[in-house]
């Protein structure tokens, strides 16, 4: 079974959708994000998955304490993504209740850190993002390429113990066109032991179908946002997304309460 993953992507205190990662290509859909965090926990999300936007950039501005609300709030396991790039960065995640974080740019800039980081943390608690356009890591909130070649990339980091790699397809990101099937496909082939969260692209009920095929290339998971804020999927049609405004979002599903991480590692 693929786990589905909601995403939140934070800018400015708000829930955002970028368009190809492009900043300037935003749109706003919904203002209250630990409203929306409760919201997707009412659906049933059994994880959810952030992105500090802002922190991402490598500007002084950051969500942090809007993130802090969101773990509070919830009983699932969370995870975080966006401006982390120290120990002292991890540190303040897991402070603030997050279940595991996401290395990106530090990652492709500083793989010795990555080492150091799971020899810490362990691999439950620290997950490698490649974000990638035409086969290339971009870094920096997406704002620059690297240089290096995501799957070469992802290789190394199996190598250094990370046992599970977020990979965004940013050319798919926000247009609900369909995922990069073949780039999963080609990337699971080559992994031994790391498994593959999908990224970008989902728009509908067949894309998830599509994604289910790829468990035996090691994707054993989807992040989900702009298609299931745009209601895309049947089931939503039974559930409170219309009618959220009068919801009552502390009494949740039958999603396991927080013990940790359905695919730890």
């Amino acid at each position: 079974m693929t786990l589905v993953i909601p995403a939140i992507d934070l800018r400015g205190g708000h829930c955002v959708r970028l368009y190809q990662g492009s900043y300037e290509d935003e749109t706003v859909y919904f203002t209250d994000p630990v409203k929306m965090a409760k919201l997707w926990r009412v659906q049933n999300a059994r994880v959810l998955h952030l992105v500090d936007l802002d922190a991402a950039r490598g500007g002084a501005d950051d969500n942090r304490p809007v993130i802090r609300e969101i773990c509070q709030a919830l009983d699932i396991p969370i995870q975080l993504g966006g401006g982390i790039r120290t120990m002292d960065d991890i540190d303040a995640a897991l402070e603030a209740g997050v279940s595991r974080v996401i290395l990106g740019t530090v990652a492709a800039r500083e793989p010795e850190f990555v080492s150091e980081a799971i020899a810490r943390y362990g691999c439950s608690r620290v997950v490698v993002g490649i974000d990638a356009r035409d086969g290339e890591v971009r870094v920096q909130g997406w704002t620059e390429g690297s240089g290096l070649d995501a799957v070469e990339m992802a290789l190394d980091m199996e190598r250094r113990g990370v046992r599970r790699i977020v990979y965004t397809d940013i050319s798919r990101d926000g247009t609900l066109q369909g995922p990069n099937v073949d780039a999963y496909r080609s990337l699971g082939e080559r992994l031994q032991k790391a498994r593959i969260t999908a990224s970008g692209g989902v728009g509908g009920y067949r894309d998830l179908l599509r994604i289910k095929e790829l468990q035996p290339y090691r994707v054993d998971s989807v992040i989900i946002g702009r298609a299931l804020y745009e209601n895309r999927f049947p089931c939503q049609h039974i559930w409170c997304w219309h009618d959220k405004d009068h919801v009552d979002l502390d009494r949740y599903s039958t999603a396991p309460l927080k013990t940790g991480l359905q695919h730890p590692c």
